[in-house]
């Protein structure tokens, strides 16, 4: 990975509520790290690691701001309510206000996604998760996989897959041992495959998971983070959430999903999804495009 080395320093979550104030600084990640202007590095990242690490994309007073529009939140149709034991899971926050509509497209990475999966790419999902104490831990899996494949073809470099589905993850405070991290396994997404022993025949495409911790003798590595940090990564690398095993603290999470052109956007409920006209007002070109106002193509 040509991403440059830069030792983080996490910086400590603001005082909120006891839900913050408790956290305790996160230990130094051991993923490689580039800053989210660097532009090569993300994307070299990307296609040689499968993910891009960029400390300090977010200041402190806007994760702090975060946190409370998610706390506002509400549950449309599609999303997912803890009722204050489970995780809450909001989709589509993009269409709730233009406060959202920041976080699609952050100076340098919005570039190298663009450089990864083409100038009309667009998001096709943006979620909010709140993982209160003794809720989570998702398993070790892949989000998508479009082209099962040997593995050696991809390790030695003979077939070089296109990126067409990353994920942005905003992490809203620091994250330790106890404050569900995120895992990675680095390079996997050369597997070919899931998380899984499944033979290539049988490998289907899709969401996969599995038992699996180590690919190619490389193992899971916690994403220990800082508040403010962000993560890139592809929809074939193998990852996992993991449990708040806290008492105390509540885990908040940004993501948005970046895709293709030709990949589906994903906003639920679907038959009943309307834009909100404020929120469409309120794009600038790019962002316009991002939330789906595309030029006609091949296929509409």
């Amino acid at each position: 990975m040509s991403a440059t080395l830069i030792s983080p320093t996490p910086t400590q979550p603001a005082p909120l509520s006891p839900s913050h104030s408790s956290a305790t600084p996160a230990p130094t990640c051991t993923l490689a790290h580039t800053s989210q202007h660097d532009v090569p590095g993300i994307v070299s990242g990307l296609r040689e690691e499968g993910y891009a690490f960029m400390p300090q994309v977010l200041t402190p007073a806007l994760c702090a701001q975060v946190r409370a529009k998610i706390d506002a939140l509400d549950f449309p149709a599609g999303d997912d309510n803890g009722k204050g034991v489970g995780i809450d899971h909001h989709k589509v926050v993009f269409n709730r206000d233009p406060f959202w509509l920041q976080f699609i497209d952050q100076a340098g990475i919005i570039d190298a996604v663009e450089k990864l999966q083409g100038g009309d790419c667009h998001i096709i999902g943006m979620s909010a998760w709140r993982t209160p104490p003794g809720a989570g831990n998702w398993g070790m899996h892949i989000d998508q996989l479009f082209v099962p494949m040997d593995e050696e073809l991809l390790i030695s470099g003979r077939v070089v897959l296109p990126v067409f589905l990353e994920t942005l993850h905003f992490y809203l405070q620091a994250t330790d041992a106890d404050l569900c991290p995120t895992w990675v396994v680095p390079g996997s997404h050369k597997s070919g495959r899931g998380p899984s022993q499944e033979k290539l025949k049988d490998i289907h495409v899709g969401f996969i998971g599995g038992d699996q911790k180590s690919w190619n003798g490389r193992e899971a590595q916690p994403v220990w983070c800082g508040e403010g940090d962000a993560l890139l990564f592809r929809s074939e690398i193998w990852h996992s959430g993991s449990k708040n095993v806290t008492t105390d603290r509540t885990r908040y999470l940004l993501q948005v999903h970046y895709g293709r052109r030709g990949m589906a956007q994903r906003f639920p409920p679907y038959l009943e999804f309307r834009y909100n006209p404020t929120v469409v007002a309120a794009c600038n070109p790019r962002q316009r495009r991002m939330i789906g106002g595309h030029s006609i193509g091949a296929y509409g």
